[in-house]
């Protein structure tokens, strides 16, 4: 095959590779991927805390108001109240007529101020005082209820 002949219009058998900006491109591609993956998984993690800290302060939250339940039908002596309170186990354990019988014989609460909920142990310290003026510091043990997932008192000590 004869060469092609000299002048305008005239190409080389292969294009030469463009030289300009390669590296700048592959940079600035790698560098927006890296971006993109770090404010995904970034996102990704702090979405994984928020939930962790919105479920620690739902027990927290709860945890106290069932605690404050439980302890005021106690001082109004509505013990079929307190004992609706109670966790599945603990009811297994006395009967709603065993309870009421048990509690009115104890000492009877007057007031009371509910500490704060250790998440952890799902444990609750509470501040009681007596109708005869004496005071304790009694410890409630919480457990979730199986089937709505909210918090139940399951054990005082």
């Amino acid at each position: 095959m004869p060469a092609p002949p000299p002048g305008p219009g005239v190409a080389p058998p292969f294009a030469a590779p463009p030289t300009e900006g390669g590296r700048k491109r592959l940079w600035l591609g790698l560098g927006v991927g890296a971006l993109a993956l770090l404010i995904c998984c970034g996102g990704g993690g702090a979405a994984a805390i928020g939930l962790v800290v919105s479920n620690v302060q739902a027990i927290e939250e709860q945890g106290k108001s069932v605690t404050d339940d439980y302890y005021r039908a106690l001082v109004e002596r509505e013990f079929a109240k307190a004992y609706d309170k109670l966790c599945d186990d603990a009811q297994r354990r006395e009967s709603r007529a065993e309870f009421a019988r048990r509690v009115a014989e104890e000492p009877a609460v007057a007031a009371y101020r509910v500490g704060e909920v250790d998440p952890t142990a799902l444990t609750v310290p509470v501040d009681v005082t007596f109708s005869g003026g004496s005071r304790d510091v009694q410890q409630v043990t919480l457990a979730a209820d199986q089937q709505t997932g909210g918090m139940e008192v399951c054990g005082v000590t």
